[in-house]
């Protein structure tokens, strides 16, 4: 069984106004420190140590759960505005003064949202598995299973979640096994979940972000000035690449990657090629 470093990074917390955060801290560290955002119902355990290691070989990576999620304590947030406050107070009581962000499903929405609300703060964008904040026009709906499965109180079993993350190929399902595998390190230590109250707030927020109009969500990519990767699996049953391709013509510096026989899990289907990708987006 292959030994991850990531799987030996110790938790951390430090103190914010409304919550004590826990995070893991890796890689070399100086220069723009990388955060990442959490997916829906996502904690720090469910990263796979696989992705970060390749992530954390020349950067400095920072991973965190927010407030009221997993093992950062506080009253869990509700909004949209509530997760960006959340992340922001996160960084602010690290110190940080400019940082880039990697936002994963919900967590890609609230880099963006973070970007408006602190642009100073931001200084590149990673938009992974996700899409603007609103509804996209021709988007394809849900399926009825796939709402089926968010229904439920911890998302379904492990058969749900390869439906949700991995398209039905035998190279995308052993990839899926695979993760679910590098992330067995985590699960077993049986750390702190998501609540019934982060989840259902976190699906609360879902549920107003698709209300907003597209003429509000296209001023808020227009707004956005600093450089966005976005990238997704072209089989995302979740956040459909559709969402990411319209997304990136309302941005003002933009690039877009998409992944053939992958969803919404290609980041770590594709982790060496995705974390080059990242790499090299960094750096120029």
């Amino acid at each position: 069984m292959t030994t991850y470093l990531a799987d030996k990074a110790e938790d951390l917390t430090v103190e914010g106004p409304s919550a004590r955060f826990t995070y893991r801290r890796m890689g070399p560290q100086g220069g723009v420190p990388l955060i990442l955002l959490n997916r829906l119902r996502g904690t720090i355990d469910w990263w796979d140590p696989e992705f970060l290691d390749y992530l954390a070989a020349d950067h400095d990576v920072i991973l965190f759960d927010n407030v009221g999620v997993g093992y950062t304590d506080g009253e869990p947030r509700d909004s949209l505005e509530g997760f960006a406050e959340g992340a922001v107070e996160f960084v602010e009581a690290l110190g940080l003064a400019h940082v880039d962000l990697l936002g994963w499903s919900l967590g890609g929405i609230v880099a963006q949202r973070v970007a408006l609300r602190r642009p100073e703060l931001v200084r590149k964008l990673i938009v992974a598995g996700s899409g603007p904040a609103g509804w996209v026009p021709g988007a394809p709906p849900m399926s009825e299973k796939v709402l089926g499965i968010m229904s439920k109180p911890d998302c379904g079993d492990q058969d749900d979640m390869m439906y949700l993350f991995y398209p039905d190929t035998d190279a995308a399902r052993a990839a899926g096994r695979d993760h679910l595998s590098h992330v067995s390190t985590r699960l077993a230590a049986r750390g702190p979940g998501i609540s019934e109250a982060a989840a259902n707030g976190q699906l609360a927020a879902v549920g107003m972000l698709l209300a907003v109009p597209f003429d509000e969500m296209r001023a808020g990519l227009e707004a956005i000035k600093q450089p966005v990767l976005y990238a997704n699996g072209l089989h995302d049953v979740l956040i459909p690449a559709h969402n990411s391709y319209i997304a990136v013509q309302h941005l003002d510096n933009a690039t877009l990657v998409l992944y053939t026989g992958a969803g919404h899990a290609f980041l770590f289907q594709y982790a060496k090629a995705f974390t080059k990708q990242i790499a090299d987006f960094l750096a120029a």
